[in-house]
């Protein structure tokens, strides 16, 4: 599907090693993801975290009682407008906004259908009959969400003309980005923009808003945990003060809790997939060139000579460990690693930390009527992304 659309002429996740790669990992690196650039946009992170817990409130008060909302859909909502507004300077979660909701739309699409096993892909034979109506789906919402970034650029070349524009957004480092013309691109294509910046969005909203689910539902379900990641929170910040960034150093178990859930849930199961650029010769098999890899990150997390009772949720495992996400260590590697691994993951990991903490701060969750811990449907979906089968439903009430 993503050949079909050309999304991988310009996709930093797709395309292959070489210049134009390397180029695409450092310009995201340097403008976007060094601890420099994070700390400066931490206000967009907090405008975009706190309007999450205003709709949760609204929601709430509008649910009806005893039943509980998707939490998730929130989370979401709120990295899709963190990313919108250090990408493009928008509210692209904004219900007011049509172009905003249509670029929403079809982005959720388009993960909804890269989400969905493609018997083709397994069969090539089937392709050219489209038999699940993937390519149909995945083409008519790629190009909605290209049409509309086309809007955006138009829209922001109009205003460096007039000298209107006083913001400087990664848009804008993409579209001043002036190279040698050898190691890396003179300028980028139309094409080339629009969908580095696409893939920033499927990317980075998703796998937060997933993760963070998870990492709620395993807390519901173990009610000791929960316990104590409330109290250390407690301890560490007023009742009438904010969740804020720079707490999360000071919150060991927090962060233990959501290593393990990314231990046990990682955003993608397979990670992403690669293919070996020459004849390889591996634990004594032949594989040849151009054959696909897929790295089982789900596997791995819950291998028992890796982990001690693996299947069972205990943040305490992680603690006093150097153990960690950032793959160097490959027992753990839920974003994986090398010059492969996620690029977005400093910012990501932020948002996780950030907006857990803040829900777990302001909020006491209890579940529907009906449900109990252990009656808590933990099914995964099918699919490159580890998402619930059921969306979690919770009752927040304020703390």
């Amino acid at each position: 599907m993503w050949v079909h659309n050309n999304y991988y002429q310009g996709s930093p996740a797709l395309a292959r090693y070489g210049p134009f790669w390397r180029f695409q990992r450092r310009i995201c690196t340097v403008e976007m993801f060094v601890h420099k650039k994070i700390s400066e946009t931490v206000p967009v992170r907090r405008k975009c975290v706190d309007n999450m817990l205003k709709w949760i409130e609204k929601a709430v008060n509008s649910a009806e009682k005893g039943s509980g909302i998707e939490v998730t859909r929130f989370v979401f909502l709120a990295s899709f407008n963190m990313l919108g507004n250090l990408i493009l300077s928008k509210d692209l979660a904004d219900p007011e906004s049509e172009e905003a909701s249509e670029f929403f739309n079809a982005v959720k699409g388009i993960m909804e259908w890269s989400g969905i096993p493609n018997v083709s892909d397994i069969f090539p034979f089937l392709r050219k009959f489209d038999l699940q109506k993937l390519r149909k789906k995945m083409t008519r919402d790629m190009g909605k969400a290209i049409e509309i970034m086309s809007m955006f650029l138009k829209e922001r070349e109009e205003e460096r003309k007039k000298g209107t524009e006083k913001r400087r957004d990664f848009l804008d480092v993409l579209l001043e980005f002036e190279g040698t013309g050898k190691d890396e691109p003179a300028k980028l294509s139309e094409h080339e923009i629009k969908i580095f910046i696409l893939e920033m969005f499927l990317a980075g909203s998703e796998t937060t808003s997933n993760s963070v689910e998870w990492a709620l539902t395993e807390l519901l379900r173990h009610p000791e945990a929960m316990a104590k990641v409330k109290t250390e929170i407690s301890k560490v910040i007023g009742p009438n003060e904010k969740f804020e960034e720079s707490d999360i150093e000071n919150l060991p178990y927090m962060q233990s809790v959501i290593k393990e859930s990314l231990r046990l849930h990682p955003p993608l199961p397979f990670l992403l997939p690669r293919a070996t650029i020459q004849d390889t010769k591996f634990m004594g098999y032949d594989v040849p060139k151009g054959t696909r890899v897929l790295v089982n990150a789900w596997a791995i997390g819950r291998d028992p000579e890796c982990w001690d009772d693996p299947m069972s949720f205990k943040p305490e495992r992680f603690l006093g460990s150097k153990l960690d996400v950032k793959g160097q260590h490959y027992e753990l590697i839920p974003f994986g690693a090398g010059r492969r691994m996620c690029v977005g993951l400093p910012l990501g990991h932020r948002m996780m930390h950030f907006a857990l903490g803040s829900l777990l701060h302001e909020f006491k969750w209890e579940l529907p009527d009906g449900v109990s811990p252990n009656s808590i449907d933990m099914n995964e979906s099918m699919g490159s992304i580890t998402r619930k089968r059921d969306s979690l439903k919770v009752i927040p009430k304020k703390a």
